[in-house]
């Protein structure tokens, strides 16, 4: 996709980010990415934000596209480079997301950047997540879901805080439990009953009714995380456009899981003779 030229000041912020005095890319590395990606290095001698936002103004000037810019971002910040160091690349790629948001951009935590809705200000950021907590907590919604209605977050898209707070119930699933799969396999792991005793049940499991009430769980959450988490699932919604209400009604499913979680009892205290073969 051709990404349209951003900004001079988003530019300048988004160099500012990259080459950070303490946290951001030192000026070898700077250089090397420069090189890697085919941008001509002008003034090597500037600071470091100077020089990397003299190199890639000119080579965006050049494009009369972004292109170039994004790619230097995605080389110089790929995942790999950072496997032993995730704090570290996550809380970059928060910085950088919060200046590619007023361009419609976002740097995806698989390295890729994708185009979402722009946000024209920090205060419409801002409101946005007042709002939708302001909702949530009407609605009595776990505390746990409204930790992703964050500014940082919204800033971004609706659908984003979405899939952060659903890869929440997995974490809690994970955390409970002390498995360490994801998807569909942690929750066949925590909570199928079939031949063997469960990690979480949502009751004794006595009764039909309660063994389908567990059933339906299992669905709920496949569903849900078939929806957000799945990798081939994301591929068509790179341009879904999430509003309000549908992000609301989400994310009381969501509080729904963490609910249901949270009262759901260990393995340990459900006889194994009280359990469906």
């Amino acid at each position: 996709m051709t990404i349209t030229s951003l900004d001079e000041p988003v530019l300048q912020k988004l160099c500012a980010v990259l080459a950070d005095t303490s946290t951001g890319l030192t000026g070898s590395e700077i250089g090397r990415y420069l090189q890697y990606c085919g941008i001509l290095d002008p003034e090597p001698l500037l600071t470091k934000r100077i020089r990397l936002f003299q190199a890639l103004h000119k080579r965006q000037t050049e494009d009369r596209c972004a292109n170039n810019v994004i790619s230097f971002v995605q080389n110089s910040f790929s995942p790999v480079l950072y496997t032993d160091n995730r704090e570290y690349f996550e809380s970059k790629r928060k910085e950088i997301n919060s200046v590619l948001a007023f361009a419609g951009l976002q740097f995806n935590d698989d390295g890729r950047v994708q185009k979402v809705q722009p946000v024209k200000s920090l205060s419409e950021a801002s409101e946005r997540a007042d709002r939708l907590r302001h909702i949530l907590n009407e609605r009595g919604v776990h505390s746990d879901v409204l930790r992703f209605c964050k500014e940082e977050l919204l800033v971004k898209n609706y659908f984003h805080a979405v899939l952060e707070a659903t890869k929440s119930v997995a974490e809690k699933i994970r955390s409970v439990t002390g498995l360490t799969s994801d998807g569909a396999s942690l929750v066949d792991e925590a909570f199928i009953f079939k031949n063997r005793i469960p990690h979480l049940a949502l009751s004794s499991l006595t009764s039909e009714s309660e063994q389908s009430e567990q059933k339906g769980f299992v669905n709920l959450l496949k569903g849900l995380f078939g929806t957000f988490r799945n990798p081939t699932a994301h591929a068509p919604r790179l341009t879904w456009e999430m509003n309000e209400q549908d992000a609301l009604d989400i994310l009381a499913i969501v509080s729904l899981a963490h609910r249901r979680i949270d009262s759901a009892v260990p393995a340990y205290r459900i006889s194994t003779n009280s359990l469906p073969g």
